[in-house]
């Protein structure tokens, strides 16, 4: 089973090996294997592939191994596994799993339906919403990075906030949301984060973005709904994204963006000569400038 998305592979449907193809109709004519016609090629594809998708069985119960607090709630039907720990007034929804190695901290919500695949840590003060998969080693709930300076020092300020999670999120392998520092941290509902992506103290994150791996958003920035972050990008704090915007990767976002569409910063790879012979008129550039405005003022006196 394969799918046709992007039209500039519909070259390569004639070569194809795959017993049937997910594409669209105005492609169906050009395959010579059995199609399977779709609005959205990709989103059926994806249905598809997981009726093939075997998770291992969790059974309900909590593991001889795990350690459960006293105070913690677990619902009848939800998995807790070898050397979880679940601490008092923490409480976990019907039907949720949490994996080998994960860590409930105090005051924590789990809602229903929910998947803490392994490592998973929750520190303090996190609340999930129903159906949330968090992959292992991520980390939510983290002290916000939160300093003041005093007599040449560093004071840090108390983290007093927590973490909410909306409903159908995802949270990818090594992530960090910290917990606000008055209020909470938000990430709205079916929002989807990639691996190792870095979410500061305060943050709102509007449902249904999605950012891909190693994008960082510092404290207090707010991002608005259907936007899209790519691949090691960065936004500044106190920010705000409105809705659908996409910034591409390795951006870096300095000033808050109040109209939807997409948006770019950086310089894209050159050869290694090219490069250092640019970056040596880099220095230049603020005279070249000047010369260019001064040549134009005589132009215009003349």
């Amino acid at each position: 089973m394969a799918f046709l998305a992007n039209p500039r592979y519909r070259g390569g449907l004639a070569g194809s090996q795959a017993a049937a193809v997910v594409l669209g109709a105005a492609d169906a004519d050009a395959a010579p294997m059995p199609v399977l016609v779709a609005r959205d090629p990709y989103a059926s594809f994806a249905r598809i592939a997981a009726l093939f998708e075997h998770a291992p069985e969790r059974p309900a119960g909590i593991h001889p191994s795990a350690v459960v607090a006293e105070g913690a709630r677990i619902d009848p039907s939800a998995h807790v596994g070898a050397q979880a720990v679940v601490e008092s007034g923490a409480s976990l929804g019907a039907r949720s799993i949490v994996g080998p190695g994960c860590v409930i901290g105090p005051g924590c919500v789990v809602g229903e339906d929910c998947e803490l695949v392994a490592r998973v840590t929750l520190v303090a003060r996190v609340r999930l919403g129903d159906r949330v998969r968090i992959h292992p080693g991520a980390v939510l709930g983290a002290a916000g990075f939160g300093l003041a300076m005093e007599d040449g020092r560093w004071i840090n300020v108390p983290q007093l906030g927590g973490v909410v999670v909306g409903e159908d999120c995802e949270i990818g392998a090594n992530t960090t949301i910290d917990r606000g520092a008055l209020g909470d941290t938000v990430i709205g509902e079916d929002v989807r984060l990639d691996n190792q992506i870095q979410i500061g103290h305060n943050v709102h994150i509007g449902a249904h973005t999605a950012m891909a791996g190693c994008s960082a958003v510092a404290g207090s920035a707010r991002i608005g709904r259907y936007c899209l972050v790519g691949g090691g990008a960065g936004i500044l704090g106190h920010l705000e994204i409105c809705d659908r915007v996409t910034i591409t990767a390795m951006s870096l976002v300095t000033r808050s963006i109040s109209t939807p569409g997409e948006y770019s910063s950086g310089l894209p790879l050159q050869d290694n000569r090219s490069w250092r012979r640019n970056a040596a008129r880099f220095k230049r550039l603020d005279d070249m400038a000047r010369t260019l405005d001064r040549v134009a003022k005589d132009t215009d006196d003349t």
